[in-house]
């Protein structure tokens, strides 16, 4: 005969510390909790309003610099090291941790449109309108390891990921190598000048530019020719960024007001288009998961967007801060950097009511249930609303809602004109991502 005997172990309702809380066993069969749904919509709604209440991104601000932060990069090796040039040819070296510059020096006579980091760790570059191009090297004080002179004024840099190869906008689009003072490649196609450069830190030979007639234009160092151009419809591109998780996407910030995401492989639409500043869009740059970036405007706000949404998560802004000419997403995903005319560089949360230390794990266990309450939820139109709500300057929310009113006729115009259109005349509808491109030459 078989006897089943009950066990129970001490460890499943005895307390190890006499500080933790008591044990408690749970039935979480549906058919007992029939007020479940209703007692989340209410946590759903709880924690959206405390998300909104604690919602305080303003970190710091890194002030020294006396003329407006025109051009700043994140360090690809060392966390907290950040790098900024000024208008008065003054550069910088940040401690993120300390909000303090570790170094400086006044290091070009013009504006320093560039900066970025070398793959030797210990330099970085900077590039001016004064026709130069300096390495850095901190640890052997304020003077230039090496000087390469150009013909005319710099205005994008940008270095190779691993090989000692830099490229340069300005008349043209060259490639340097560290150890010449000849730029040994040299790129045009039809543009008086070029804006920006950027290399690809995935496929590191493609480099990418922009140009002052509409124009972006993609680069091969394996065949030393363009690979293919793409015209824009409206207005001049500012800024260029890379997606760093894939490899042939990148985003492109125009004077529209809009940034537009492409894939190279096919460029006759956009991939993305993101909308909401009401002003040019200066720079963009990809967080280093690849799934948010951050774009900063002439409006005097910078906004956060998912990688795969048309609108912002989040829009920041001060009363002090000008325009914003720079921003960077921080290596460990945390943090947001902006740098305006008015000489600061101000440190943002990515995520404005994150806490930031240390946490407890009840406190971390809290979080991740409120943040499924949240996805589960969102729908909900009272949830959805308290969620986007942002309160944005009076200025941006007057000509936001002059340019949707704008936006609203002219859609209403052209369907208009399809409606009155004789029959067998009607054109053919044209999407909004293929309305910004123009062509494509190869």
């Amino acid at each position: 005969m078989k006897v089943k005997a009950l066990s129970r172990s001490t460890s499943d309702y005895v307390r190890e510390r006499a500080q933790d809380t008591h044990k408690v066993q749970r039935n979480l069969d549906p058919i007992l909790h029939p007020f479940e749904k209703g007692r989340e919509y209410v946590r759903a709604l709880n924690t959206v309003k405390i998300e909104r209440l604690f919602a305080k991104p303003f970190v710091g601000a890194l002030s020294g610099h006396i003329d407006g932060v025109y051009s700043m990069a994140k360090h690809p090796h060392i966390l907290k090291s950040v790098i900024s040039g000024s208008g008065d040819g003054e550069i910088r070296l940040w401690d993120l941790a300390e909000q303090q510059t570790t170094w400086k020096t006044r290091g070009h006579n013009g504006i320093v449109n560039g900066v970025c980091a070398s793959s030797n760790t210990s330099q970085f570059l900077s590039c001016s309108t004064d026709k130069t191009v300096k390495i850095w090297n901190q640890s052997q004080g304020t003077e230039p390891v090496e000087t390469y002179m150009g013909k005319y004024a710099f205005t994008g840099l940008t270095h190779h990921r691993s090989d000692p190869l830099f490229a340069t906008s300005g008349q043209a689009v060259q490639v340097w190598d560290e150890s010449r003072s000849e730029p040994i490649h040299s790129f045009e196609w039809g543009a008086d000048s070029y804006q920006t450069v950027k290399f690809n830190q995935v496929e590191s030979n493609i480099l990418v530019s922009c140009g002052q007639d509409r124009t972006i234009v993609l680069y091969d160092l394996r065949t030393s020719k363009p690979l293919s151009k793409l015209v824009m419809a409206v207005r001049t591109t500012n800024a260029i960024a890379w997606n760093p998780m894939e490899a042939f996407i990148f985003t492109a910030g125009n004077e529209d007001h809009n940034a537009y995401t492409f894939d190279m492989r096919k460029m006759n639409a956009a991939h993305n288009i993101l909308k909401d500043h009401v002003s040019a869009v200066m720079d963009v740059d990809y967080s280093p998961t690849g799934q948010e970036l951050v774009t900063g405007s002439y409006d005097r706000t910078l906004r956060i967007y998912n990688a795969r949404s048309g609108h912002s998560r989040d829009v920041y802004h001060t009363k002090r801060m000008q325009r914003i000419f720079c921003v960077q997403f921080t290596m460990d995903n945390k943090f947001v950097l902006s740098g305006s005319d008015d000489g600061n560089i101000r440190l943002w949360k990515a995520k404005a009511s994150e806490k930031l230390g240390v946490k407890d794990w009840r406190e971390k266990n809290h979080l991740e249930y409120s943040a499924k309450l949240k996805e589960r939820f969102g729908h909900m139109s009272e949830v959805k609303r308290i969620d986007r709500h942002r309160h944005t300057p009076h200025g941006i929310k007057r000509a936001d809602s002059i340019k949707k009113e704008m936006l609203s006729a002219q859609k209403r115009k052209e369907n208009n004109r399809q409606k009155n259109r004789k029959k067998g005349t009607a054109e053919k509808k044209v999407s909004e991502r293929e309305k910004a491109i123009i062509g494509i030459a190869k």
